[in-house]
């Protein structure tokens, strides 16, 4: 699989990446055996970078199951302090991780999310201080827009920002992917796939179960769920065009983007990462870009 470089001086990580936000049940329960065996699927075949989260339920814990007999060393792993962000609660969201995941230390270590109740500097810093001990190898940010990343980067430097980015939700394209460009920040992009919209998988009226977070989300009810999967449809026909899946549409283009080091994609089970892992190799013409665009503009947000 193709690699990129992580940010100014980082690794070589390929270019799709396990997102392990569902193995740890927050889109339905998955089987402990089931994830296991789709971490190491996603590892044997070409999938160096894993992403995880200290708010991804019990996906570190798993996590730690997984990447036993040689699968660690083999893997570039990310995980992130999510929700309080001072100086104590890094420190101890670290060992609380690093515990879970039954490792000494991680590739990268992130900041969640932006949160005005603590002073970027002092979570910084903080950020820093665990990369100087070691438990770190890198450190980076996660949904920080570019004002965002500038104030965090005055304190220290990072060598990456973890933002949403598909077809759907295109904010980033704006000023942060100059920003990340100019500043040699690589963009490790979540949710490509839009949480589903963009899978073909889903028809109007679907419900979601009670255990899935999509139940709760305005995107997935009613008239708003209906226009999302009447342009998914539509960018189904560019797909089938191109012998390929909307799943590996989706994805490949996110990838177009130079300034995107990694897609990070969430796989349930084996089945659904051939999907994700051979979208690595769909390219686009200059026409199929102007026709996705064109097809984007009657989306809920186009």
């Amino acid at each position: 699989m193709e690699r990129r470089q992580l940010g100014k001086n980082g690794d070589l990580v390929s270019v799709i990446g396990l997102g392990a936000w569902p193995i740890g049940g927050g889109m339905g329960r998955v089987e402990e055996k089931t994830a296991v065996g789709t971490v190491r699927t996603a590892i044997d075949n070409g999938i160096t970078l894993v992403d995880t989260a200290q708010a991804y339920r019990s996906s570190e814990a798993t996590l730690g199951k997984a990447l036993k007999n040689g699968y660690r060393e083999r893997c570039f792993l990310a995980t992130k302090v999510s929700g309080k962000y001072g100086q104590s609660d890094i420190e101890t969201a670290i060992e609380d991780s690093l515990r879970a995941l039954a490792v000494d230390y991680v590739d990268l270590y992130q900041i969640h999310g932006w949160n005005s109740e603590y002073p970027i500097e002092e979570s910084m810093e903080t950020m820093a201080k665990v990369q100087a001990q070691g438990k770190t190898r890198f450190i980076g940010v996660s949904n920080f827009n570019a004002a965002q990343m500038r104030q965090a980067m005055q304190v220290t430097t990072f060598h990456s920002n973890q933002p949403r980015y598909n077809m759907f939700d295109r904010q980033i394209e704006d000023l942060d992917l100059s920003y990340c460009q100019e500043n040699g920040i690589g963009i490790l992009a979540h949710s490509p796939l839009a949480k589903g919209l963009l899978t073909g998988k889903y028809t109007v009226g679907y419900q979601f179960p009670p255990d899935d977070e999509r139940s709760r989300s305005h995107r997935f009810q009613g008239d708003l769920f209906t226009r999302y999967l009447s342009v998914a449809e539509d960018l189904q026909e560019i797909a089938y065009q191109k012998g390929a899946t909307l799943v590996q549409l989706a994805i490949a283009w996110a990838l177009r983007q130079s300034a995107v080091t990694c897609v990070l994609v969430g796989a349930k089970n084996t089945a659904q990462l051939s999907d994700h892992i051979t979208a690595a190799n769909l390219k686009f013409t200059t026409q199929e870009l102007s026709q996705i665009d064109e097809i984007l503009k009657n989306s809920p947000n186009g």
